[in-house]
This record gives C-alpha cells, structure tokens and sequence, in this order.
C-alpha cells in the first residue's frame, strides 16, 4: 500500500514536536533549584560571668543569750524590748544587799588581816635585831619569822576573798555582752534566777552585717574545682547578690565568708555562708532569700542562641552551622548552663562558627545554604529595593 506524500507531512510535525518537548524536559531536568536561604549567627568568644542561684536563710552576725552568773530577786529591767543596746549596757539590776553584806564583810576580814601582817612584821624585824647579840634563842626567832610570813599569807588570802566578793557584787548588774538588737524579756521585775541557769533572760542579736546561710550541691563543686584546676575559670572575690522574697534585689552586695569542709550525707550537699552589709536593718533573722552567688569568670566563653540547639532521638544537644564551603555540618554540641536566653557550649562549637538559628526545616546536613546573618537584609530584598 502505497502512501502519499500529503499523509507524511502531519506525522513528521508531530515527531518533530515530540523531540523538542523531549530536549525541553531534558533541560529542565538538568536546572539545580537555588540553595536554601537560613539565618545565622557567627559565635564569638567573650569572658562569661558564672553565677548560682541559690537558697537561704538570714542569720545574725553575732548571738548572744544573757544569762544570770548570780542568784537573786531581778529589781529592775533597765532597757526597751526590741530596742538597741550597747555593749557594757546594764539590762538587769538584781537585789545586791546580800552580795554587798559579803563584800563589806570580805573587806572588814582583809582589814583585820592587814593589822596582824603589820604586827607581825614588826615583830620579826625586832627578833632578827636581838637574835645577833644572842638575847632571842634561834627557835624563837624562826617562829617569829614564821608568824610574820603566815601573816602575810593570810593578807594575800583574804584580798582574794574581797576580790571574789567584789565579782559576785558586779554580776548583779547584768550587762550586754555585744551592741545589738534586744529580743523580748523572759522575765519580769521580782523574779527569781539563778546562776547559770538554762534559760537565758534575754536575747541581743547584731543584725549589721548579717549571714546567710546556704548549701550547694557536691558534685558542682566538684566540677568548680576542675574548670579552675584547667583554667576554663578564673575565681578571684567571690561576690553575692541577695534577691528577697518579693523578687527585689537587695541594695547591698555581699561576699562570700565561709566554705565548710563538711559535705551532708543526707542531702550530698556542703553549708556555704555568705556575708552582707545591713545598715537600714531591712534583713531580719530567718528570712528566706535567694542568692546570686559569683562563681568566677570564663574568659573565652562561647555563648549559643537556645533557638539553635535541639536534641536528637538520644538526648543529645546537636546544632547545624554553615561551613566556609557553604555546605550544611551538623555538630553535637555539650552544654552546661543558660545564661539568659543563650547556652553555655562546653564542646563541639567554637568562636567563627556561623550557626543556623532560623531555617533549620529547609535544610539537612550535607546539603548547600545562603548564610545571612541575623539582623542583616536577605541579599534579594536589597536588590528588590
């Protein structure tokens, strides 16, 4: 069957139509999409301030429980409840009538012991005159010597007994031991004490400067220890600042007094006690504080957006960056603390790393990227304008 040429001329457009859509498709095969564009931030290295926030309780700088050292009737209270008292400070006057009787009575003994001393010297020294021109036998002399020395023992004696009874006398005036703050009387006028006893009359408390009391966990300064020991931390005055209960911070800062060597096996954690000025008197014994503890000074610290950092199926905190080649490297990265809305990288990212914060969904490692770095115009929206 034989076919005209008329017939041909259609079916070599359509040939011909199907191969250039065929090179067209090949083309557009062959064009690469453009490279993702993400957001990132280049880490610098910085000295990073380390704190702890921990919490305590307020503790007076000095404690003192006054307590009778004489037994008697109490006369008379002489100081304000809750006022401030002196050191030296009369707080108490008890009945001394029966303490002055024996002081006076001490006196008289000491008096009459003096009188004898002197006649008996007296004595002696004429005996030692008479014994050399042999008109007093040598026993009597050395009993005289004897009695004049005895006399002069009892002198000694008898002072001490004045002294003793002059000491009773005093401790009926009850003083303050400390300048500070007086809490509230246990007793009142015309009761009863007795020397040493259990319970203290009253108590005086210095509430400028003041403690606080606090405890940290072992095994952080455990690890204090090793950042300093490898120099990743420099410590030098350990500083302090309280936050009260209201969230406020307090106006004064505080230094950090005393470590204890004693770590607690109940809690594993160790006492540490912090010192503050208190001029106004605004800390009061037994409130409850927070406390910002200083705990040195990473000088080439690398801080990380939050945003950047996820986790992986293990717990592992991974970040992408972008590398010079501009490809996409995923790194496991350590961290140890937030500093506000940043992470302290311990490992695995280091100062000139350019970290994708924005844009994570778009890419995966080994695949290109656009680096525009936050808080820049993308390139396009230049252009545009």
């Amino acid at each position: 069957m034989s076919v005209s040429p008329r017939s041909w001329r259609p079916l070599a457009l359509l040939l011909g139509a199907g191969v250039a859509l065929a090179g067209c498709s090949g083309e557009a095969g062959q064009m690469q999409m453009p490279a993702p564009e993400v957001t990132v931030v280049t880490l610098k290295s910085q000295p990073v301030p380390l704190t702890r926030e921990l919490a305590g309780r307020t503790v007076p700088f000095v404690v003192a429980e006054v307590r009778p050292q004489a037994t008697g009737i109490v006369r008379e209270r002489l100081f304000d409840e809750g006022g401030l008292v002196k050191a030296g400070q009369v707080l108490y006057q008890l009945d001394d009538a029966t303490y002055r009787a024996a002081r006076d009575a001490a006196a008289a003994n000491l008096a009459r012991a003096r009188a004898s001393a002197e006649s008996a010297r007296l004595a002696a020294e004429r005996s030692t005159e008479l014994v050399k021109e042999n008109l007093v036998s040598q026993q009597d002399h050395e009993r005289t010597q004897a009695a004049a020395a005895e006399a002069a023992a009892d002198v000694a004696a008898y002072r001490a007994a004045l002294q003793s009874a002059e000491v009773n006398l005093g401790y009926t005036r009850i003083s303050s031991p400390i300048d500070g703050r007086a809490g509230k009387s246990s007793v009142t006028q015309g009761a009863l004490v007795n020397a040493n006893q259990a319970q203290a009359l009253v108590t005086v408390q210095q509430l400028d400067p003041m403690y606080v009391d606090l405890a940290q966990s072992a095994s952080e300064l455990m690890q204090l220890r090793k950042d300093i020991e490898a120099g990743r931390l420099e410590q030098d005055r350990i500083g302090a600042t309280l936050l009260l209960e209201d969230g406020s911070a307090y106006p004064h800062a505080g230094v950090l007094e005393f470590t204890d060597v004693t770590v607690d096996p109940g809690t594993g954690s160790y006492a540490l006690r912090v010192r503050v000025p208190n001029p106004d008197h605004l800390l009061l014994p037994g409130m409850y504080v927070r406390t910002v503890v200083e705990l040195g000074t990473r000088p080439e610290g690398v801080l990380a957006p939050q945003q950047g950092i996820s986790r992986d199926p293990k717990g592992n905190a991974t970040a992408l960056v972008v590398t010079a080649e501009g490809t996409v490297e995923a790194r496991v990265v350590q961290v140890s603390r937030t500093i506000g809305d940043q992470w302290l990288v311990d490992a695995g990212l280091q100062a000139g790393d350019r970290m994708i914060i924005e844009g994570l969904q778009k890419v995966q490692p080994g695949a290109p990227a656009r680096a525009v770095e936050a808080g820049e115009a993308p390139a396009d929206a230049n252009v545009a304008e």
